[in-house]
């Protein structure tokens, strides 16, 4: 799956290589097959262990960043479409209107405007202004108004222009949209989607720089998954817009500019499974969002160094894909997280846990996870760098890793 990166400095052409093959994906009572397209099919992790508790035994002093890094073709000749994330976003979620009439969009701006990052562009003189609904500056009163869309029968999706100011319809999404079902004794559902950009971007300040995901997470009744390329932006989307739960899609504000070829015919996938990067032997690195492509990055230094690093991309946030996870931990024997969100309470903080829960004897040595700091994030250019987690501290921390 060859990715390029346009207008991010040094993430440019950063690319990665996932297994595939043909695989059967169930989301409710929908069932797709999703055929070999040569380029972008998910496969989960095969579980292969490996005993040995000495990573650096294992170590090759001649790898090669290609095991990272296989496309070597221009991707104009593989099949599908090329498309940037914000386009597969708009693809997934124009699909699904289609499809179903049901489904409808609302917030600041999504309609003639085309949404602050472009994402609902085209979509209103298409479908008019009762399903691509422009709303007042008011996040609580139209955020509420979609749960309760939700509850007569509709399947709202909710643009926050910023996901910050969705901080503003805290009470809605956590006390109604995560326990309506529950607390209605399951009269109730709530098929809501809430979605837009966040994350530390270029400069944007502390209030523009928020990463909900640690906000939202202990919320009872919410999941949560994070894109990080046009393929499972789309697939994630289309997901997210069929489930019966409310979902929180997080997109990136860096990373819509994203391209890559995604496949022609129709896919979805799961809600609740990671994503295998880079299978490797010697360290598990468990990511999302941006900083996959800080650890891709990352990769292939220390594949010239003789590290042999597993990549997955958790994706779902909540629940985390402990199946997928396992194996890896129980192959590798050492954890590396590398995140964007704050260090206290954030997600790495509760996939630590989770680990440890679960895959305590597996472990040759502390799990270390890489966050960024627990500052608000500074509008200074070379002051916001240093908040978030490079490159050059994911290669310390797995030869730290790897040495103990």
């Amino acid at each position: 799956m060859a990715v390029v990166l346009q207008g991010f400095g040094a993430l440019s052409g950063l690319s990665s290589s996932d297994s595939l093959n043909s695989k059967t994906l169930q989301l409710g009572s929908f069932k797709s097959r999703l055929e070999r397209n040569g380029s972008v099919l998910f496969v989960r992790s095969e579980g292969r262990f490996s005993g040995s508790s000495n990573p650096r035994k294992l170590i090759t002093t001649n790898a090669v960043a290609a095991k990272a890094d296989t496309s070597t073709s221009s991707t104009a000749s593989k099949p599908g479409h090329e498309l940037l994330l914000f386009e597969a976003l708009r693809e997934g979620l124009e699909e699904e209107m289609d499809r179903d009439p049901r489904v409808c969009v609302m917030g600041e701006d999504v309609g003639h405007y085309g949404g602050s990052y472009k994402v609902t562009k085209g979509l209103a003189p298409k479908y008019g202004d009762l399903r691509v609904l422009d709303t007042p500056i008011a996040e609580n009163s139209f955020t509420g108004m979609a749960i309760g869309a939700a509850m007569t029968g509709l399947r709202p999706i909710i643009e926050g222009m910023n996901m910050g100011f969705l901080l503003l319809a805290f009470n809605q999404i956590s006390n109604n949209c995560g326990m309506l079902h529950y607390t209605s004794g399951g009269q109730f559902t709530i098929p809501v989607v809430i979605r837009g950009p966040g994350g530390v971007g270029r400069q944007l300040g502390a209030e523009h720089s928020q990463r909900l995901e640690s906000y939202f997470q202990s919320v009872p009744g919410l999941q949560m998954v994070a894109c990080s390329t046009p393929y499972n932006a789309k697939g994630l989307m289309k997901a997210a817009i069929r489930s019966e739960n409310p979902v929180i899609l997080y997109e990136h504000v860096l990373l819509y500019n994203l391209k890559e070829r995604i496949p022609d015919e129709e896919y979805v996938l799961s809600l609740e499974e990671a994503e295998m990067v880079r299978p490797g032997e010697h360290v598990t690195i468990l990511t999302y969002s941006r900083m996959r492509y800080h650890v891709m990055q990352a990769a292939k230094t220390l594949v010239n160094k003789g590290y042999d690093p597993e990549i997955i991309d958790i994706r779902s946030l909540k629940p985390f894909d402990l199946y997928t996870i396992g194996n890896s931990v129980k192959k590798t024997h050492r954890v590396l997280i590398v995140e964007e969100c704050m260090r206290t309470g954030g997600i790495g903080a509760s996939l630590r846990a989770a680990i440890i829960e679960n895959f305590w004897d597996y472990l040759d040595a502390p799990i270390m996870c890489l966050s960024s700091q627990d500052v608000p994030t500074p509008y200074a250019g070379t002051l916001e760098e240093w908040t978030v987690v490079q490159p050059a501290q994911i290669v310390t921390a797995v030869e730290q890793l790897c040495s103990s």
